[in-house]
Parts: C-alpha cells; sequence; structure tokens
C-alpha cells in the first residue's frame, strides 16, 4: 500500500484532457433515449391495447411479445439485431440497429404498465361514454387515456431512466456514444479505471436531471389531480 497512487483509480489530468472527446457521445446517449422512449411508447400503447383485446389472436401475440421481450437481455437483443440478422440478408446502421432494439425491447415493459394504468381506471368512465354514445377509440383518447397518463407517469419516468442507461450497452454495437469514446480513450492509455468512472459519473449526472424533471412532473400532475 505504500505505493499506492490515486492516480492508479482515478486520473484527474487524464478525465481533463480526454472529457471533450467522452463527452461527444452524449449527443448519441441522448438520441437514443429520446427516439427509443417515443416508438417505445407508441408499441407500447399498441401492444398493451391487443394484450386487453377481445380477440385471442391479438391478446396472445401481445402476451407472447411482452414475454419475450421481458424474458431475454437486452444485449442478446442488440446481437440478434445488428450480428445476426444481416446472416439472412438484413443490414441495418449501427444507430438504426440500437434505436430499434432498445425501442422494441422496452416496449414489453411500457406496455404493461400502460395496460395497468388503464385498468386502474374505474369501469363507470367506460359505461358513462357508451351512454354518450362515444365509440372505443374515442372513449381511450377523451377519457381513459388522460387519467391513464397521470398513473402511468411515475414507472414510465422510471422506465425512461433505465433506458438512458441502457444506451451504454450500444457501445458493442460500434455506437460512438459515452461509453464507446471512453473505451477508446481507455484502449490507447489503458487508465480503464478512470475511464468508466467517468462514464459512470457522467450517466449519474444524465439521470439525476431525469429524476428532476420526474418529481416535477410527478408535482404537477398531482396538484392538477387534487
Amino acid at each position: 500500500m505504500e505505493n499506492f497512487k490515486w492516480e492508479y483509480v482515478f486520473n484527474w489530468d487524464l478525465v481533463v484532457d480526454s472529457f471533450p472527446f467522452v463527452i461527444q457521445g452524449l449527443g448519441y446517449t441522448l438520441l437514443l433515449s429520446l427516439a427509443s422512449m417515443a416508438i417505445g411508447l407508441l408499441l407500447g400503447l399498441l401492444i398493451a391495447t391487443g394484450r386487453m383485446s377481445a380477440n385471442k389472436l391479438l391478446h396472445w401475440i401481445a402476451r407472447f411479445y411482452i414475454s419475450f421481450m421481458r424474458g431475454t437481455p437486452l444485449l442478446v437483443w442488440l446481437f440478434i439485431l445488428y450480428f445476426g440478422l444481416p446472416m439472412v440478408g438484413i443490414e441495418f446502421t449501427p444507430i438504426a440497429a440500437a434505436i430499434i432494439g432498445i425501442s422494441t425491447h422496452f416496449a414489453g415493459y411500457i406496455a404493461e404498465v400502460i395496460r395497468s394504468a388503464i385498468m386502474s381506471i374505474p369501469k363507470g368512465q367506460w359505461e358513462a361514454a357508451a351512454t354518450l354514445q362515444m365509440g372505443y377509440w374515442q372513449t381511450m383518447r377523451k377519457i381513459i387515456l388522460p387519467q391513464a397518463a397521470r398513473v402511468a407517469l411515475p414507472p414510465l419516468s422510471s422506465l425512461f431512466i433505465d433506458i438512458i442507461k441502457g444506451t451504454s450497452l450500444t457501445a458493442v454495437i460500434t455506437v460512438p456514444e459515452v461509453l464507446y469514446n471512453a473505451k477508446v480513450v481507455a484502449g490507447r492509455t489503458y487508465e480503464t479505471m478512470t475511464m468508466y468512472i467517468l462514464v459512470a459519473l457522467i450517466y449519474w449526472a444524465i439521470c439525476s436531471l431525469g429524476s428532476v424533471l420526474q418529481n416535477y412532473l410527478e408535482k404537477k400532475y398531482s396538484r392538477h389531480m387534487k
């Protein structure tokens, strides 16, 4: 321990020198996070609707999709999309494979959140809409979804933070996001501990900002409900 130096764990000079290069990947991290969340919400709503459908075929397709996506690792799904599909003639760019992989994977989780939120709305709301001769989708759009959104907000916000962290896995398919850039520096300098700690701090900062936004939205909608 007498020869121990903190530079072996966290080299501040290297952090200062490499930070501008590493942070260049932040744009890709945010792009993947926002695009995947938007697409995941749309897919999740469709899958949740199928899960609650009286049509048995749609119901079981939705159940299978949710079960498969929640039961398989995101990293394996990314490998299938980027490295596996080219074997059958289907190729994606790293960015496209990342967005497709993350959004379709988390759509399974989002679908269950949306389904639970919709089911929490009292049946009287549906009956009231029926007396007004409102159709299914009109009822869903104007009455059910606005109320369900308030219920779903906290778990969806948590899933968004998981999506942000999940973007780090796209480094394995050569997306030049934060972790990928840090690995480039680590490979050149052999300062792996320093670079991975830096990446952890960057993701911590991003997710902390996401948590602040989540708390703000929850308080805003809580006041509205009161």
